[in-house]
């Protein structure tokens, strides 16, 4: 079966600015290949660049060299618009961190990936809401900003947001942190419905349990990482 994600020869450097422009490389020729349906879990430990490699494949950091493969789209190449245009069909990113505009109501925060791909209004406040329930919004709150909710309460936006549309990828950025039990299986199964559907995932999960349930397999990233490797 073809990748979904396919990256080689990937190399990360950054740039001390402020220490006379030393250029540190903290990472070396990694690889990583996910096919629709598989989920990759992230593992190594801290500073090992697990983070680094997520916000590379989402475009948020430069490539040095090598490729990023999502789908037809070289992310270590792709034009601005190019990585727009792959963000909003196919490459979906759940963070630990809500960033919304204030005042926007949570309805329309979740529903907001599918009217931006011309989703018919209705339909996809419709989706937002069964994601909302799913997850343990009260409805009282669906027609508030989520910047006034809870740290649990925006994780779980959040994570709605993220699902709202059938991505055929998708990172995930420690998605049952903080969660109590209820809402941690929830987020379990969801992620479980998507691999069915066929989606590629990759994801960083502290929570071992949870990362057994969903990861078909773990990639050490600090096998990439100069002086970590052993």
């Amino acid at each position: 079966m073809d990748a979904m994600i396919e990256i080689s020869d990937l190399t990360k450097t950054f740039t001390l600015h402020n220490q006379g422009g030393a250029v540190i490389e903290v990472m070396r020729d990694a690889a990583l290949s996910v096919a629709p349906g598989e989920c990759v879990g992230l593992v190594g430990a801290s500073g090992a660049g697990k983070s680094t490699l997520m916000r590379m494949i989402y475009g948020n950091y430069l490539a040095a060299s090598g490729r990023i493969i999502v789908g037809d789209v070289d992310v270590a190449t792709a034009a601005p618009r190019e990585i727009l245009a792959l963000r909003r069909e196919t490459l979906g990113y759940v963070s630990q961190f809500l960033r919304v505009v204030p005042r926007v109501p949570t309805l329309d925060v979740v529903a907001e990936p599918l009217l931006a791909l011309g989703v018919p209004e209705a339909t996809a406040q419709a989706r937002a809401a069964d994601l909302l329930a799913q997850l343990n919004i009260p409805r009282t709150l669906w027609r508030l900003s989520p910047t006034t909710f809870s740290g649990g309460e925006q994780q779980r936006v959040n994570i709605a947001r993220g699902f709202a549309h059938d991505y055929p990828a998708l990172l995930l950025d420690e998605p049952t942190a903080s969660l109590d039990a209820r809402n941690r299986a929830v987020v379990l199964d969801l992620i479980l419905a998507a691999k069915a559907r066929g989606a590629a995932i990759v994801g960083i999960f502290h929570d071992t349990e949870a990362r057994d349930q969903v990861c078909d397999r773990t990639i050490d990233v600090a096998r990439f990482t100069p002086g970590m490797a052993a």
